[in-house]
């Protein structure tokens, strides 16, 4: 399997092209830095991803940005601390300041040349307008879980996106590869419909789950990559591209 069997790339977003994990401290440091004892970052992601994750099971079809402010009063209950609608709402709104990896856009633009790229994500349409501008680039087609009714890893998700790109636009499963960080809300159900795959394992020198939860088995996966960078690199390897 080669990366130039492919027509079209299918991105999770946030973890994977937006640099969620800092965006997810950066708006709760109001909270955190009022709980005691200390909490290390990567158990406050963790905290985050159990509360984030069983709330989308609770609530598929509410929007990510309120989903987000109902995640945060419940991990001011959970650490017993008091917080105001200001601060949750401000943490839901808080997306559109989540900085891009820093070589997303880049590696964007150089795919765009060869695949259609398309945006699978556990987003609402108007958070990620503003992580789209970062991204610098035009998806040919944009899927949110505002437009589903349900959050990854939910497998109508990945039902939908292929049922979409098969009527609008004629590929098949074979034409597509799926791009992504989580191995949980992506990987998993990703192996489920079918679709190859490529991880963006952007924790790789850190370890550790970070903001997602452990997936139920260990997903199988087609390629790997440490970055967008060395992924874009990989594929100006195999088309022979030596600039």
């Amino acid at each position: 399997m080669k990366l130039t069997d492919f027509k079209v790339l299918t991105f999770d977003c946030y973890g994977t092209l937006i640099d969620w994990e800092t965006g997810i401290l950066n708006g709760l440091a109001p909270l955190a830095a009022r709980v005691r004892p200390a909490m290390p970052p990567d158990q406050l992601l963790e905290q985050f991803a159990q509360h984030e994750s069983d709330q989308q099971q609770q609530t598929p079809a509410m929007l990510y940005s309120q989903l987000l402010s109902v995640v945060y009063r419940r991990l001011a209950n959970a650490w017993a601390i008091a917080a105001t609608d200001e601060e949750a709402n401000s943490f839901g709104a808080s997306i559109a300041d989540w900085p891009a990896f820093p070589d997303s856009a880049e590696a964007l633009q150089y795919l765009g040349q060869y695949y259609k790229l398309v945006i699978l994500s556990n987003v609402d349409r108007r958070s990620f307008r503003a992580s789209n501008v970062r991204l610098k680039v035009s998806f040919g087609a944009i899927f949110t879980a505002e437009d589903i009714g349900s959050y990854k890893p939910d497998d109508r998700n990945f039902a939908y996106l292929l049922a979409q790109l098969q009527q609008d636009y004629g590929f098949g499963k074979a034409a597509i590869l799926h791009v992504a960080q989580s191995l949980f809300h992506d990987h998993a159900p990703a192996n489920r419909a079918g679709l190859a795959s490529a991880w963006i394992d952007r924790r790789h020198a850190v370890g550790g789950r970070g903001a997602t939860m452990p997936p139920p088995a260990a997903p199988r996966y087609d390629f790997r990559f440490e970055s967008m960078a060395a992924f874009a690199a990989s594929h100006k390897q195999e088309i022979g591209d030596g600039t």
